[in-house]
């Protein structure tokens, strides 16, 4: 189901984004909105999987996983991706984010660190997984930005106000 964005409820999914643990009731008071119109906007955004779920940013550097590294997986085709990818996301805890890619390899990892010698020994435990046949990796040496949807949300929510001004005018 795609669901439609307009100012109010990228004006909401911003609030909730900044504010993940803050009350239907304080988000209506803030957007100058009944409780019930903020509960169903929610309702319909998490039905539609705009909102999967409303949880606070974790960033690991701030529990000492400062070292970031990109790690390509190629796999032995016979095992398949979600065989490979379901051993790696329960034996390697230090993955964060996991994706099935087209190119050279088949799975794209982040994987965090604290320390080089640690991030050689998650490398060496990826490697030991059934299914994995090789890896390459890379090192992220500066963050400029994660996780960056509100631009996305905002342009989505001005494209539907100007969709709706346009069919006014006709």
């Amino acid at each position: 189901m795609t669901v439609r964005i307009d100012r109010l409820d990228a004006d909401l999914i911003e609030l909730l984004t900044d504010s993940p643990m803050l009350p239907v009731m304080e988000c209506a008071r803030r957007l100058g909105v009944a409780r019930g119109t903020v509960s169903a906007r929610l309702a319909r955004l998490h039905e539609a999987g705009v909102i999967q779920g409303i949880i606070p940013r974790i960033k690991p550097a701030g529990f000492g996983y400062s070292l970031v590294a990109f790690c390509q997986v190629e796999i032995i085709q016979r095992y398949g991706h979600d065989p490979v990818a379901n051993a790696l996301e329960q034996t390697i805890p230090e993955i964060v984010d996991m994706y099935t890619v087209t190119g050279s390899s088949d799975l794209q990892l982040r994987v965090v660190a604290r320390t080089p010698e640690d991030l050689q020994a998650i490398f060496n435990r990826i490697n030991k997984v059934p299914g994995v046949a090789r890896t390459s990796s890379s090192f992220a040496l500066h963050e400029h930005f994660q996780g960056r949807t509100l631009p996305l949300v905002a342009a989505c929510a001005r494209e539907e106000h100007d969709m709706e001004k346009t069919a006014h005018n006709d």
